[in-house]
């Protein structure tokens, strides 16, 4: 798991850490003797409140997220719920390694030049926004990473997204799919537009669909920035 110097340093100084249970299990080597505060999906609101309680206790508080704590993470949320229930608290963020950039590494270089990320979930986003989102994006040709692709229950969500961007790009677009990254599950998978359907994803994976100028070069997948060779 791909984790910052600054990120371990807060961790190790606390002496409560708060997260989602998955994430806490990645962190076990950072956390021995702390007070473990941990739940499930979908509790986001209720492990930030415990952590800006236990803080207003005194504490030294880790909020854990996945990633980078400002993309599709629990800073946003922090600022909201600190706002409304402590305003006088200090908080700081400390940036983390995105699922896109830790997986674009492993890929190769698809990131080079403009690109978008945009999330398949539509839990709190509605569908019909996320679709206008995606019709945008594959009509500029940007390289765009696509986070909680599909899961077990929802799987028109991808399948609507490739179909857009079939019509903008060929079935030959270049497509990485990184699941798991930096963890022992982790798999690397180099295919197109056309065959991404049948591929193994889940919502552990990120997938990154090419723009017009991506390519695969030997085994990596990559967007020319366009240096003069």
């Amino acid at each position: 798991m791909d984790r910052t110097r600054r990120a371990e340093q807060v961790i190790a100084r606390s002496t409560v850490v708060v997260g989602y249970h998955r994430y806490l299990e990645l962190i076990a080597d950072l956390t021995d003797g702390k007070k473990i505060i941990g739940s499930g999906m979908t509790r986001e609101v209720v492990r930030c409140r415990a952590a800006i309680e236990r803080a207003l206790q005194g504490e030294e508080v880790s909020l854990v997220s996945s990633g980078d704590p400002g993309v599709y993470g629990m800073a946003g949320l922090t600022i909201e719920l600190a706002a409304e229930i402590a305003p006088e608290l200090s908080i700081e963020f400390v940036p983390g390694v995105s699922a896109a950039n830790a997986a674009a590494g492993r890929l190769g270089a698809p990131l080079m030049l403009d690109y978008a990320v945009i999330s398949l979930s539509d839990l709190l986003v509605p569908w019909e926004m996320i679709q206008r989102r995606l019709e945008a994006v594959a009509a500029a040709d940007m390289v765009t990473a696509l986070y909680n692709p599909r899961s077990k229950k929802r799987v028109q969500q991808l399948e609507t997204a490739v179909a857009i961007f079939r019509r903008h790009r060929p079935e030959s677009t270049p497509v990485g799919i990184g699941t798991a990254v930096g963890t022992p599950d982790e798999t690397i998978c180099l295919s197109n537009l056309g065959r991404l359907l049948a591929e193994e994803v889940n919502m552990r994976s990120i997938v990154i669909v090419g723009n017009s100028q991506t390519r695969i070069d030997r085994q990596w997948l990559v967007t020319p920035r366009g240096y003069r060779l």
